[in-house]
């Protein structure tokens, strides 16, 4: 049995924004082929709310990419705070994999604190979490994915980071989402 190789693939990740600030968050997705940055896609998530993976799917859906995209990829599990993507809702909708990189395990006792006892629906926010299969390591990174096996999850990985560990998707989806953010909330 053959794996299959995702070379079309979009990485989303969040602007930075002060801890105080409540609001619209940016969320950028970097779209590539193969190596090649072929657009990017930009749209907005409240800061611990609970629209990320309508937003992703609304973004990706009025796109002119969507027909090319084989994954999705997310630096973790939640955008503009405690806003945690329902990956397996995003790949119901879609009909794509979603496939969750970090760079360290998450601390889900830490998580689990801050949602149950500082977030808007951070019970309902954590029974999401808990309903998905735990992150695992991936050489020196952590995935967690919906819609493709470990192999081809480990392997996107692998191949996609070009330019340190972390997939070529999500570095560039930081980093635009990085300079977003600080000429967003530059003023505030």
């Amino acid at each position: 049995m053959s794996s299959k190789r995702f070379s079309n693939v979009v990485g989303f990740d969040d602007a930075p924004f002060d801890r105080l600030y409540q609001g619209p968050v940016p969320i950028v997705g970097a779209v590539f082929a193969g190596s090649r940055l072929d657009g990017v896609i930009m749209g907005q998530v409240e800061k611990d709310g609970a629209d990320a993976a309508m937003s992703i799917a609304g973004l990706l859906s009025g796109s002119r990419f969507l027909e090319h995209i084989q994954l999705i990829m997310l630096q973790g599990i939640t955008l503009a705070g405690f806003n945690v993507v329902d990956i397996r809702s995003l790949y119901h909708e879609l009909e794509l994999p979603v496939l969750v990189v970090t760079s360290k395990a998450p601390d889900l006792t830490a998580i689990r604190n801050a949602l149950i006892n500082h977030v808007p629906n951070g019970p309902e926010k954590w029974r999401t979490i808990l309903s998905l299969d735990i992150m695992v390591p991936a050489g020196v990174m952590f995935i967690q994915w919906i819609g493709l096996t470990y192999g081809e999850a480990a392997e996107t990985v692998r191949r996609h980071a070009i330019n340190g560990h972390m997939p070529e998707p999500l570095r560039a989806a930081h980093l635009i989402a990085s300079a977003l953010g600080r000429e967003t909330f530059h003023e505030q």
